[in-house]
Formats: C-alpha cells, sequence, structure tokens
C-alpha cells in the first residue's frame, strides 16, 4: 500500500495530540506508551518511526499542547491580533480548568514537571517564557517583572482551581485572578498616560 507524502506528518500528529491530551489528564507517569498508541488508533511498533522515547514524546507533546492553546486563545494571526482581555478570560476560564479543548502545559503539568528531565524542563521553560512575551506585549508600560507576576497568577489560578472541588470556590478564584490581571493593566495604563501628559514643575 502506498502513503501519500504527508501521511507520516499526520500521523506523528495524531500521536502528538492523543499525548497532549492523556498527559495532561493524568501526567508522564500514568501514561504508556501503549495507551498513547491505542487511543491514537496506531500500534506500538509505529511509535518508533516518529520517536525515540516516551520523554521525547513528552517533551514534543508539550509543544504541541502550547501552540493549540496560544491558537485557542488567540486566533491564526496570533502575532498580529493580541489582545490582552482575551488571553486573560480564555485561560483564566472554567472551560480551561475543565480541559474542555484547551491543555495549557503550564497549567496542567506544573506539579510534574519538576520530576521529569532537563530536556523535558527546559521545552516547558520555553514554554512559560512565551506566555510572558505574549502577556508583556500587551503591557508594554507595565514591564517584565508584572507580566511575570501576572502569568504566575493566571498559571496558579488554573491549578489551584483544578484541585479545587468547590465549583462556587473555583468560579470565585478565577474571577479574583482575571480582576486582579486586567485592573492593575489599566492601572498601569493610566499612569503611563499621566506620566506623558504631566506638566512640568516650574522648578523644572
Amino acid at each position: 500500500m502506498s502513503w501519500s507524502p504527508d501521511h507520516k506528518e499526520r500521523s506523528r500528529q495524531r500521536i502528538l495530540m492523543t499525548a497532549a491530551r492523556l498527559f495532561a489528564q493524568q501526567g508522564f507517569d500514568q501514561v504508556s506508551i501503549d495507551q498513547v498508541m491505542s487511543a491514537a488508533g496506531m500500534t506500538r511498533g509505529a511509535f518508533y518511526a516518529h520517536f525515540t522515547s516516551k520523554s521525547e514524546l513528552y517533551g514534543e507533546a508539550i509543544l504541541t499542547a502550547a501552540r493549540n492553546a496560544r491558537d485557542t486563545r488567540l486566533g491564526p494571526n496570533a502575532e498580529t491580533d493580541q489582545h490582552l482581555e482575551r488571553v486573560v478570560n480564555a485561560y483564566l476560564s472554567g472551560e480551561h480548568v475543565s480541559g474542555d479543548g484547551l491543555h495549557c502545559p503550564l497549567a496542567f503539568l506544573v506539579s510534574d514537571i519538576a520530576q521529569r528531565d532537563e530536556q523535558v524542563r527546559d521545552i516547558w521553560t520555553r514554554v512559560f517564557r512565551g506566555l510572558v512575551d505574549v502577556v508583556r506585549q500587551e503591557q508594554d508600560d507595565s514591564g517584565y517583572a508584572r507580566a511575570l507576576q501576572h502569568v504566575v497568577m493566571m498559571i496558579g489560578g488554573v491549578a489551584i482551581a483544578r484541585a479545587l472541588n468547590d465549583e462556587a470556590l473555583i468560579r470565585t478564584l478565577l474571577e479574583s485572578c482575571r480582576t486582579a490581571i486586567l485592573d492593575a493593566s489599566i492601572d498601569t495604563t493610566k499612569a503611563g498616560t499621566i506620566g506623558i501628559c504631566r506638566t512640568p514643575s516650574a522648578s523644572a
């Protein structure tokens, strides 16, 4: 049987999408190669045509999940069409907490990643920095430190919400995080405007 030229890449993407979902739901140790391949509708033997190890799959799955989460939050024109409110509202949402179509590896794997090898942790760190860059682009006046604070609140808010079993408390937590981030952004913008428009003092 002859395969189309893009058959191998489509198979690889199916494995990655399946692995991203399973790892996000269960963590590295609880997911086997057999489980991933079975869920992807493929045999274990096909795995080694794409990946050398489960650890390599894990790292690639993190990148795949991050790209999908970015596209879901920002849309196809992420580089030129970014809006902080949309990013924050999508990230700090009940749908994200429940894993309904969006599995950000930053929040879903935060307690799992510290146990992994350096290569995987490097990938997770790259994804973290990428989200900081997205938030910072929306807050040029607030600087890198404030963007870090907001990203930590976003990741921590979702991670903690996933551990709670009180729906009312989850909603309150997410709303509190959204409000804190967006209000801080508004305050920073106002401060920047005041700084630009401030009248020089008489002694200047």
